[in-house]
């Protein structure tokens, strides 16, 4: 019987190739993407556990409340400042880029980690789901195993060699299909979705 995990595959191909990146990482969610591209910057750079102003990670003060929540979940601080945005901003100063809102060919920049949202509501309507767009090699391998409970791919638990904490964010077969067909409709090029009324969350008390 055909493996039918082999449409994620499938599906990731299809969006490194629209997206202009080496690599494509699904998950559950733009929510979940933002959050492993946070904490690969973590895990991969001793810079972060030397120096406390290096966990501070700046964002607009009117964005999606999970955003700031991925960056404290990666083990980072959000500050917040006024700024306005359209289409996508960057988690300054790690190479990290919310396009939750936005979703066209061409988009990445190299040695840049492009999260992406595939919610009801976005350009590619899967109904959920997200992904990392990117070109690190050591990287890939990481998230791969971060989205996967931190497991390697093909391997049953009982022979894999598990070192690294994961998360059970793995997209599904169904979701990475109707993807696939969604995406092959798709033009190559679309506009930016308009914000929604975001409140200032640098107001909420959770965040202070």
């Amino acid at each position: 019987m055909p493996n039918p995990y082999d449409v994620v595959e499938q599906f990731e191909s299809a969006l490194a190739e629209y997206i202009g990146a080496k690599y494509a990482v699904t998950t559950t969610s733009c929510t979940m993407a933002l959050l492993l591209a946070c904490r690969w910057q973590y895990e991969s750079n001793v810079k972060y556990s030397s120096n406390p102003n290096h966990l501070i990670v700046t964002i607009p003060s009117r964005t999606y409340i999970s955003v700031p929540q991925s960056i404290i979940h990666a083990g980072f601080t959000p500050n917040f400042v006024d700024k306005k945005w359209h289409g996508g901003y960057c988690l300054e100063p790690l190479p990290v880029w919310d396009y939750a809102r936005w979703f066209t060919g061409g988009l990445h920049s190299p040695n840049n980690f492009s999260c992406f949202s595939f919610h009801w509501s976005k350009t590619l309507a899967i109904g959920q789901g997200g992904a990392i767009l990117h070109d690190d090699d050591e990287a890939d391998v990481w998230l791969r195993k971060a989205r996967f409970d931190g497991r390697t791919a093909g391997v049953a638990p009982k022979d894999d060699d598990i070192d690294v904490l994961g998360y059970h964010a793995y997209m599904s077969p169904r979701d990475a299909a109707e993807g696939l067909s969604r995406l092959a409709l798709l033009p190559k090029m679309n506009p930016p979705i308009p914000n929604d009324d975001y409140p200032d969350l640098s107001e909420m008390e959770i965040f202070k």
